[in-house]
């Protein structure tokens, strides 16, 4: 699996250290109240382990698996859900937790999708950002690192289901996935 590494992006350290510091603005802009924290499967699933634990206040967890990818490296911009969430929404203060915003597709999607469920608020965390690669007009409202168009892997991100339990952000040898 190192072999297929090109270069890592962002160290363990790093990681740590922002997702602390997530946690903490998370926390100071929810204080006093709850939380239910979406996490977007599978790539989101190791930021919002970490994320989570740095969160002080009463958090429930839910997750949605959807799909825009394949095996691919590009999103392919048509999402299905694959599993959909398993409680309601209606007047909660929601937090999705994705791992990468690329092209702003999947998103745009899902936020759409859980705004229509009624909820008193809704954010997102995402723990990387592509800004240059974006499609639609979207932002996450908190972001662990914005990066320049490589493909990426670790840390939950995956091509085609290898690389996820990375534990640092790498960019993968494009020999690696031709």
């Amino acid at each position: 699996m190192v072999q297929d590494i090109q270069q890592i992006l962002i160290s363990e350290e790093e990681i740590r250290q922002k997702v602390r510091e997530l946690g903490a603005t998370i926390s100071n802009d929810y204080q006093g109240q709850s939380l239910v924290v979406v996490g977007i499967l599978k790539g989101a699933i190791i930021f919002l382990a970490d994320l989570v634990r740095h969160l002080h206040m009463p958090v429930t967890l839910d997750f949605m698996a959807v799909s825009s990818y394949g095996s691919g490296t590009k999103s392919s911009g048509a999402v299905r859900i694959l599993k959909d969430l398993e409680a309601g929404l209606e007047d909660r203060h929601v937090l999705i937790v994705e791992d990468i915003v690329d092209t702003g597709l999947t998103l745009k999607y899902l936020t759409e999708n859980l705004k229509a469920r009624g909820p008193a608020s809704l954010r997102i965390c995402s723990f990387l950002d592509k800004p240059s690669r974006r499609q639609i007009d979207i932002h996450p409202d908190y972001c662990g690192f914005a990066i320049p168009d490589h493909f990426v892997v670790g840390y939950g991100l995956d091509y085609a289901e290898r690389y996820r339990n990375l534990p640092y952000v790498a960019v993968l040898k494009p020999e690696a996935y031709r």
